[in-house]
């Protein structure tokens, strides 16, 4: 059964926004290797994804789905078939796994006790919760606003910056993702995300993003600092900038800079007056051992934008932190959202933080990062595909290459990869078309981290040793 047969598709609308391009942000989602995954499905699983692609507006990254999943606990999912996934990808919500129970009582009871809030009033859970985001975030970055999702917090940051500043130009990194509205695509990075869509936000300056492995300004293993001098001169240039937004640690392919880059960054920012917008959506609440992965380089941000996993895997929620003296803008209507303080939200946000402070797990994301990189490692001395290991805590990648001496991107690997290790019961993201995404729950149990490395490890062996791309049954 052919692709377009089961899901109807106009394959061009998929082929216009990248989704089997090197720079796309997630994983090839047409192609020879999704017709054979699909072929071999379930009756029940065929039928649920062909309903869904009736229904559903169809999207490159998200549009045909790989499977029909009926539960999600811990850090598994279950297929309407039985298969059984661990994921290591979870959209990046899944610090606590899902469904952890705690968070899920505190959603149930204040659904029972306050299920929302009309705009202009609070409420006791709202305020608690901005007190402990408050509270968490260092200096004095104690003024907060809530939203529903990362890309409306986004908007709100750039309002802001443009209010406090006078300025309204920004600059970002390539190959950045900060959400998919319009605004956020104008900052972002991925190319992809912005084809076709004609005239976006005017005033945004890119930069090369600080990348220690490939690349035109490649100078060497752990030499990044210079990448800093691409936005000194882009503000001493162009003039009229605001803002500085940027992902502290790039969470798709994992692209962890230097501390020296990142005190550079800050004192430029400093120095020309532009405030540093950190982008922690995917990455903060412990993914990298830290509250923060600014932390990481011993920087204080202006604005720091969080989402995702928020809301705790359960319910969609997120928050900007600014700095006290930036409440300036009473007149300005920053978020002016439905659900801006909304109560089910709020009390998803104060169980996660709490559950996190409870079950010790920025320290368990701290030593298990330091197993992920002794074990990862072991893989890559194993397997002459991986060209190299990045990460830290529970946030890694493994860069697939055709060969070391080159550091070509191997996309056809990372494509046979997925769906071997999805047979196998892994399911992880890829992106840049070659990178390997591992962001496992941060209170994964060891076994499981075992178990995926292990699966790794086999379908990393049999695709070496198979030049031919086969499919397996298990």
């Amino acid at each position: 059964m052919t692709s377009q047969a089961l899901h109807g598709h106009d394959l061009r609308g998929d082929k216009l926004h990248g989704s089997g391009r090197a720079d796309s942000e997630g994983d090839i989602n047409l192609g020879e290797g999704r017709a054979r995954w699909w072929a071999g499905q379930s009756e029940d699983v065929q039928a649920g994804l062909a309903e869904d692609s009736r229904y559903f507006l169809h999207q490159a990254l998200s549009t045909p789905c790989l499977d029909l999943i009926e539960g999600a606990q811990g850090s598994w999912l279950t297929s309407v078939s039985g298969k059984q996934y661990l994921d290591f990808h979870g959209n990046s919500v899944h610090q606590l796994g899902h469904g952890h129970p705690k968070v899920v009582a505190a959603v149930q009871q204040q659904l029972a006790d306050l299920p929302f809030a009309p705009r202009r009033y609070t409420h006791q859970v709202a305020i608690d919760c901005a007190r402990t985001l408050a509270e968490l975030a260092p200096g004095d970055l104690n003024r907060v606003l809530f939203a529903p999702g990362g890309s409306e917090v986004v908007g709100i940051a750039l309002k802001l910056a443009r209010f406090i500043t006078g300025n309204s130009k920004v600059v970002s990194l390539w190959d950045a993702f900060h959400g998919a509205s319009l605004d956020a695509i104008s900052v972002g990075g991925e190319a992809c995300f912005r084809a076709g869509m004609g005239p976006l936000m005017a005033g945004v300056e890119r930069i090369p993003p600080p990348t220690r492995y490939r690349g035109v300004w490649y100078r060497g293993e752990g030499d990044d600092l210079h990448y800093a001098d691409y936005l000194e001169y882009v503000i001493e240039k162009e003039g009229g900038i605001g803002a500085f937004i940027a992902e502290p640690i790039r969470n798709t392919d994992v692209q962890v800079p230097s501390r020296a880059y990142w005190q550079r960054v800050r004192e430029i920012c400093d120095r020309h007056k532009v405030l540093l917008i950190v982008d922690e959506i995917p990455n903060a609440l412990g993914r990298t051992g830290h509250w923060f992965s600014f932390e990481e380089f011993g920087i204080e941000p202006d604005i720091i934008c969080l989402g995702k996993g928020l809301g705790g895997g359960v319910v969609p929620f997120a928050a900007l932190i600014t700095r006290d003296r930036f409440n300036q803008a009473a007149a300005i209507s920053l978020g002016h959202y439905t659900h801006e303080k909304s109560p089910i939200g709020c009390a998803a946000a104060l169980a996660t933080i709490a559950t996190i402070r409870e079950e010790g797990l920025l320290a368990k994301a701290q030593e298990d990062g330091r197993f992920m990189a002794a074990e990862l490692g072991k893989l890559a001395k194993r397997h002459s595909l991986i060209g190299q290991v990045r990460g830290i805590g529970l946030l890694w990648a493994l860069d697939l290459v055709v060969d070391h001496q080159s550091r070509a991107r191997n996309s056809q690997a990372a494509e046979r990869l997925l769906y071997r290790c999805l047979e196998l019961g892994l399911s992880f993201k890829v992106s840049q078309g070659n990178v390997i995404q591992l962001s496992p729950p941060l209170n994964i149990a060891r076994a499981d981290l075992v178990r995926a490395i292990a699966i790794l490890d086999r379908a990393l062996g049999e695709i070496a040793l198979s030049p031919k791309q086969e499919h397996h049954h298990d």
